[in-house]
C-alpha cells in the first residue's frame, strides 16, 4: 500500500498540548480563538502544517529584512 504524501498527520489535542508544554484547555482555548485551526473530526484533530504555521506566527524570532 503506497502512502499518499498529500496526508498529514492529524494530532490530537494531548498530543499538541505535549509538544507544545501547555494544557488541554490552553490548545482548546487557541481553537476557540482561531488562533490555531483544527477540524472536529469526532474530536478536535490538528494537521501537522496547521501546528506549524502557529509556531511559526506565535514565534518572537525576526526575520532580517533584505536590504
Amino acid at each position: 500500500m503506497e502512502k499518499n504524501p498529500d496526508k498529514q498527520k492529524l494530532l490530537t489535542i494531548e498530543e499538541v498540548a505535549a509538544i507544545l508544554r501547555v494544557s488541554y484547555r490552553t490548545v482548546v482555548r487557541y481553537i476557540e480563538s482561531g488562533r490555531l485551526r483544527a477540524s472536529k473530526i469526532g474530536v478536535w484533530r490538528i494537521k501537522q502544517s496547521d501546528l506549524d504555521d502557529f509556531l511559526h506566527q506565535t514565534s518572537n524570532v525576526k526575520k532580517k529584512k533584505k536590504t
